[in-house]
């Protein structure tokens, strides 16, 4: 029986469930502290730590408007490979900056990764500003790209670890509306500096303030308690837990941390003497692992695959070649509804669910590929992605509608949704999970931003849309079969789902009993109160 003082403190917007079978079921009684009113601490660690948002969303926005802007400045007017090249190389490194941060997190904590990330993507810009060779630009590219992955594994697997239950979707979400915003930001930046000469250098430039911003502020963040536990500091971690849920009783705290420290035991104990691919091997020899990781990893290259980064990659490029005079702009459109429908997906996950926006938004955003395919019919582009015709006709402008829509659609559900997979995995593999997450999202985009022009050239504007389309509506049938719902559930008590198949009808059972405990603590709060 809780005590009164528990009661009363509980928030009634959501309640965290709790249904551990794994470990001792008593431990369920030892984490009621995720009841009590959290404070505005963990809030402010998620805005800062969502900061190294901005350092992807920065690259991915501002590489569509220097492609346009960069001339000769290289010293010749750039191919089509060639602008591939400086384009997915970040991708790439960022997907070994991934790796690397991956396989450090749980020696040195997830702040490192972080503080490596921004100093990495501060020398990047600097190289590339003062860029007059394609060599120069792309090791600038390179070392922006192992900053980015660095700070893109990173920083969602942070803000998991220190949020409270029943706000981390949206704390995530904060990570995902710094990155939309970035792109927003940049756009604006580009077609602000499209008649200034050489302006293109500015605009990498500008990409290092939110890395010294983040540098500057990243010490008034502490480090995650589970982290702090793992490296046997459970006083700092209580400290931490307590300015998180300021509400929360001395008892309740001590409480968190051992309820985090049997957890962090067992996956010590697992773990003694283990080598770093011993603890990857898991990832695939463990059956509820393995599905964790098709759920999670299978989500994100569905995103990235589905036509969204070729889109914010090389939109001005696009919007050029349908005809627009003024591409970059036109480009801003896009990143504006980006961003105001990552604030929609922001307010909307912890309320309605992961599960239940991905149902509702991926067909739509396979509805209107569909239709530009369809439209780009009637434009007429060359084999070498030239118009015939400069005047912008109705195709153009309907292919235009039909990117805000599907833009629409992607930020709202799959595009931030996907980003959350890393509440999915256990501790025991967390890092290396969400490493493998953050590898297959670069991975996937190397394979769109090295391939985007060159498929629209072989096999047609049309042919490469509609293909996007096709991977969006089997991706949909994909979530529908194989991602459960977890909003609510502590980072703890999520595995238990893994352990029924994909978890699509345990996470149904695990909801219907989390409104019967609701409805019981409601009950005997109101009990209490009729005493009193």
């Amino acid at each position: 029986m809780r005590n009164s003082s528990i009661v009363s403190k509980l928030d009634e917007k959501t309640q965290a469930i709790h249904v551990e079978n794994h470990v001792n079921p008593a431990l369920d009684d030892l984490d009621t502290i995720e009841l009590t009113q959290t404070g505005k601490f963990s809030w402010f660690i998620s805005l800062v730590a969502a900061i190294g948002g901005m350092l992807f969303g920065y690259d991915t926005g501002i590489i569509s408007a220097v492609l346009v802007y960069l001339y000769d400045d290289l010293g010749h007017e750039l191919s089509p490979g060639e602008k591939e090249l400086i384009t997915s190389i970040s991708s790439g490194a960022a997907f070994f900056g991934a790796i690397i941060a991956g396989l450090t997190a749980d020696r040195f904590g997830r702040k490192g990764a972080i503080y490596a990330g921004c100093v990495l993507f501060i020398l990047g810009a600097v190289l590339q500003a003062a860029a007059y060779s394609l060599a120069q630009m792309t090791v600038g590219r390179l070392v922006v790209g192992l900053g980015v992955g660095s700070a893109a594994m990173i920083v969602p697997l942070y803000i998991a670890e220190v949020a409270p239950a029943k706000y981390r979707g949206r704390m995530i979400g904060l990570d995902n509306m710094s990155i939309t915003g970035g792109q927003l930001v940049n756009y604006g930046i580009g077609a602000a500096l499209a008649s200034v000469a050489h302006g293109w250098r500015a605009m990498v430039a500008i990409g290092a303030v939110p890395a010294i911003v983040l540098l500057c502020l990243l010490p008034f963040c502490p480090e995650s308690p589970r982290q702090l536990i793992y490296h046997d500091k459970p006083e700092e971690a209580a400290t931490v837990i307590r300015r998180i849920f300021p509400n929360g009783t001395d008892l309740q705290v001590q409480q968190k941390v051992e309820h985090i420290s049997a957890h962090v035991q067992e996956m010590k104990t697992a773990h003694a003497g283990k080598s770093k691919f011993w603890q990857l091997k898991q990832l695939y020899v463990i059956p509820s692992n393995l599905r964790a990781l098709i759920a999670g990893c299978g989500l994100m290259a569905i995103s990235q695959l589905g036509g969204f980064n070729s889109l914010m990659y090389y939109s001005s490029t696009l919007f050029g070649i349908v005809g627009f005079q003024n591409p970059v702009a036109v480009g801003t459109i896009i990143a504006g509804t980006n961003f105001v429908f990552t604030w929609v997906n922001l307010m909307l996950v912890d309320r309605i669910g992961r599960r239940r926006i991905l149902i509702l938004t991926m067909p739509g955003m396979a509805l209107f590929l569909a239709l530009a395919a369809i439209c780009f019919h009637w434009i007429p582009v060359r084999h070498d992605l030239t118009l015939i015709d400069t005047k912008v006709g109705w195709p153009a402008n309907v292919v235009l509608v039909c990117m805000v829509f599907y833009v629409a659609f992607y930020s709202s559900g799959m595009g931030n949704t996907a980003w959350l997979s890393s509440e999915l995995f256990p501790m025991e593999v967390r890092a290396l999970s969400t490493m493998m997450l953050t590898c297959t999202c670069w991975g996937s985009n190397v394979i769109v931003a090295s391939t985007f022009l060159t498929q629209m050239e072989n096999t047609t504007p049309s042919g490469a849309f509609g293909f996007y389309a096709a991977i969006c509506f089997f991706g949909w049938i994909a979530v529908y079969f194989c991602y459960p719902e977890v909003k609510g559930m502590t980072l703890e008590d999520i595995r238990e789902i893994f352990q029924h198949g994909f978890g699509v009808q345990r996470a149904r059972e695990l909801q219907a009993e989390a409104k019967l405990k609701k409805k019981g603590i409601l009950q005997e709060k109101g009990s209490q109160e009729l005493k009193v």
